[in-house]
């Protein structure tokens, strides 16, 4: 009875070692895909953060330029409408009245709490003349590069054509400036205000 002899591809399939070969190529396989797949993921990762960092980047500055732009602004209003003293208040208060036609007969300043920039400087003022000239009178100070603030308007009386009317209003000066300028402190709501100061003078003159 004759032997059959093995074949060699036989032999090779059924030794250890080539099974060992073939799992370690296998592995090898995995492990040099996994490579690939950690090297894309980190890739877009990386791009992904450095975008993100860019436009991080470009909002700071965008947010630092509207800083700086509304810096430039507010110091553009204090230099032109916010008054330098007391003085000058008064002084175009009695300007405008002039220039319109009415006649103050009292005024009187106070000074409300300093704040971080500026303090409020508070108005009230008896005024007498025609309606138009009133007109003339509100119009002139909502108008005016000193930046004036109408509180209120009340008529107290009308007779022959001529109104007397009370009129609060508001202005503000740098606290520096409203420290130095002596003018009572405004009182808290439903107490008596200080006595009214002339119409050409400072409150306490």
């Amino acid at each position: 009875m004759s032997r059959q002899t093995p074949s060699p591809l036989r032999e090779r399939l059924s030794s250890p070692l080539t099974w060992h070969y073939a799992g370690f190529a296998v592995l090898l396989a995995l492990v040099i895909g996994l490579a690939v797949r950690l090297g894309m993921d980190w890739s877009a990762t990386h791009g992904s953060s450095g975008d993100a960092l860019a436009i991080k980047q470009f909002e700071l500055k965008a947010l630092d330029m509207h800083v700086e732009q509304s810096r430039a602004q507010i110091a553009a209003f204090f230099a032109k409408r916010i008054p330098p003293n007391y003085s000058t208040i008064d002084r175009r208060i009695g300007e405008l009245g002039v220039g319109s036609g009415v006649r103050l007969t009292r005024v009187q300043f106070t000074q409300g709490k300093p704040g971080a920039d500026l303090t409020e400087i508070a108005m009230d003022a008896a005024i007498t003349g025609s309606y138009p000239q009133i007109m003339r009178f509100v119009n002139s100070l909502e108008r005016d590069q000193t930046f004036f603030i109408i509180r209120s308007m009340t008529l107290t009386s009308q007779q022959g054509g001529m109104v007397n009317l009370r009129l609060q209003l508001s202005t503000w000066l740098r606290p520096a400036d409203a420290a130095a300028s002596g003018l009572p402190p405004t009182p808290p709501p439903g107490e008596a205000a200080p006595k009214a100061a002339p119409a050409s003078g400072k409150e306490g003159e």
